[in-house]
């Protein structure tokens, strides 16, 4: 993308806003602030303005071309940036039921910068869009195809932004036209997932209806039995309620090991601990096998990409999950995988067939350039 101009990037959580203002003719933002506690998301925006106004803070808010706004759940109607109007805000509303958590901050920030700043174009950018080029055979869950229409109930994917921007950055890096490389991209993070990208284009991905699918994470399970839910609620009298704070907020590395970092578990684990141990072999395990998966799906692989992170930041989990893929044609180069990559590197031998590289991701940009391309 080689659009130009200046982005206002808006990430409104449900008692945060984090914001970088954002002139993709640089390579660092202008400026970046976070306002916490936020509980008027209105008065929020406006700390946000007054930020931007002090004298040091390197920002002309006349230059802005548009506010660009993460949003978490596009369901079916949204696959692509869209620039906002009272109809799109009506839409994103509509889609709370799948994204209760996450929507309404986003979209109550966006009502609030709307008013702020009603002489600039405001573009969603959402995070389900990338992944709106899955086949359906991706995205069809097995279910009585009635009930699943009737309730929306299908994959839609996360991580969009990161994996878009990673894939793209990648090729970059390799020589190559993202249209011409098909890879297999890892985010990382607290939340993660993985994506078989083909051509530049999400062919499948982790993450399903909601982000609990998948990869193992910080907090979340991912990929269970789904009958372990019916199994908790009869046996346990456990609500459903509690079975989703369970899976969602007590589960995955922090259940297993007794912290979400992925730090303390590595640390733990060369400590000596069991719990950590099995943790981390569970983590990467999860990983190799979405690995192999994706291998069956694209055909042909030309690199595998980590992200965001965990991914950009342990060599420890990065050998482990490509462990013992050599007849896949992944060979690790543990020199090149040591510590933490800022820029990307390939971390593959030499005689690796299919390529290993490290990408940091860059959302907030990634959404920059996407709503500039909208209104340019």
């Amino acid at each position: 993308m080689n659009y130009v101009g200046i982005a206002l990037v808006l990430n409104c959580g449900s008692s945060s806003v984090k914001y970088q203002v954002i002139d993709t003719t640089l390579d660092t933002p202008l400026a970046t602030g976070l306002i916490e506690r936020v509980t008027d998301f209105g008065a929020a925006i406006q700390r946000v303005i007054a930020e931007l106004d002090e004298p040091d803070s390197g920002v002309d808010i006349s230059r802005l071309t548009v506010v660009g706004h993460r949003v978490v759940q596009g369901g079916a109607e949204f696959v692509a940036p869209t620039i906002i109007d009272d109809e799109v805000e009506r839409q994103i509303a509509l889609l709370t039921p799948l994204a209760p958590l996450h929507n309404p901050p986003n979209l109550a920030g966006i009502t609030a910068a709307r008013a702020a700043f009603p002489h600039l174009p405001h573009v969603a950018v959402f995070d389900t869009a990338f992944h709106a080029t899955m086949p359906r055979a991706a995205y069809t869950y097995a279910l009585d195809r009635n009930v699943a229409a009737e309730h929306g109930i299908r994959k839609y994917g996360f991580h969009g932004t990161s994996h878009a921007y990673v894939a793209r950055e990648t090729a970059r890096a390799m020589g190559r036209e993202p249209r011409e490389t098909n890879l297999i991209t890892l985010h990382l993070g607290n939340g993660a997932s993985a994506c078989a990208v083909r051509g530049g284009r999400s062919v499948d991905t982790s993450m399903g209806l909601t982000p609990l699918q998948g990869l193992v994470m910080g907090t979340r399970s991912g990929d269970i039995d789904p009958a372990i839910v019916m199994h908790l609620v009869r046996s346990t009298g456990m609500s459903v309620d509690d079975v989703d704070a369970l899976l969602n907020k007590q589960s995955g590395l922090l259940g297993l090991a007794g912290s979400n970092d992925m730090r303390d578990v590595v640390a733990a684990a060369e400590a000596g601990s069991e719990d950590a141990s099995l943790a981390l072999e569970i983590y990467c395990r999860r990983i190799r096998g979405y690995v192999g998966q994706y291998f069956a799906i694209l055909g042909s692989v030309d690199a595998v990409v980590f992200t965001a992170g965990v991914g950009e930041n342990s060599e420890v989990v990065r050998l482990q999950s490509l462990a013992g893929l050599d007849g896949l044609g992944i060979v690790m180069d543990p020199e090149r995988n040591a510590g933490r990559k800022t820029v990307p590197t390939r971390v593959s031998a030499d005689e690796s067939r299919v390529e290993v590289w490290v990408t940091p991701t860059n959302e907030e940009r990634e959404i920059a350039l996407q709503s500039i391309a909208a209104v340019s």
